[in-house]
């Protein structure tokens, strides 16, 4: 499994956690996503051959921007 850290600066409530959360969970190969209201963090526990590109677009057709991103682990 691949860690990925994804930095979201436009989340600031619930209805956004529950928008990010419901997308990206609805992936094949995505097995945990957690949005952080407090750092404005979307990490997300998937299958190496999900790819960052796809998880920042299924954000960002939310109506999300991202600012950045980064691989936090791979096993």
């Amino acid at each position: 499994m691949t860690t990925t850290r994804v930095s979201v600066p436009g989340v600031h409530c619930d209805h956004c956690v529950a928008s990010i959360d419901g997308a990206v969970s609805k992936e094949e190969g995505v097995q945990s996503v957690q949005v952080d209201l407090s750092t404005k963090q979307v990490t997300v526990e998937h299958n190496p051959r999900v790819t960052v590109e796809e998880l920042v677009g299924v954000i960002e057709d939310q109506g999300y921007e991202v600012e950045s991103f980064e691989e936090v682990s791979a096993k």
